[in-house]
């Protein structure tokens, strides 16, 4: 098992509990993004860097993605294809995408598009607070223990 990041959203507080959980789970961590970020020295942590362009890093991701792993992002699209493609996905705000809620969650960014097209304003997300770092945390600790068998 192994954890992707679509790193070029993810927000520093949720990289910095990744780096810190990989070194102590012993699990990769790899970040996916187009441009270098500063990353901790550990043999358990990546960053893979792609050219800029349209879904060039979520195309990245699931190309490397195998069944059973985790990918953290808070893009919708790319969490469905993760599921399709038998992963896992998880959002910064510890929002877990599963087979059963994933087209709700895709429906529903599609209408808010929709509303956002014809000129409605529909604001944007809540600053990440504490209760959704804390959020993202249990669910990773909660998935590591149910899948990660260190070597």
């Amino acid at each position: 098992m192994k954890i992707w990041v679509d790193a070029d959203a993810c927000p520093s507080v949720i990289k910095e509990t990744l780096f810190r959980v990989a070194d102590r789970a012993k699990v990769e961590v790899t970040l996916v993004a187009n441009h270098s970020m500063r990353v901790p020295p550990s043999r358990f942590i990546k960053m893979v860097i792609v050219p800029s362009g349209f879904d060039v890093a979520d195309d990245e991701i699931v190309k490397r993605l195998d069944a059973g792993d985790l990918v953290i992002t808070a893009d919708i699209p790319l969490a469905s294809e993760v599921i399709d493609k038998g992963g896992v996905a998880l959002n910064p705000r510890g929002e877990l995408y599963t087979e059963q809620n994933i087209k709700a969650i895709l429906n529903m960014r599609d209408f808010m598009d929709t509303m956002r097209a014809s000129g409605v304003h529909t604001g944007g997300p809540a600053a990440l607070g504490q209760s959704e770092r804390q959020a993202f945390a249990n669910q990773l600790d909660r998935f590591i223990t149910k899948h990660h068998k260190p070597a």
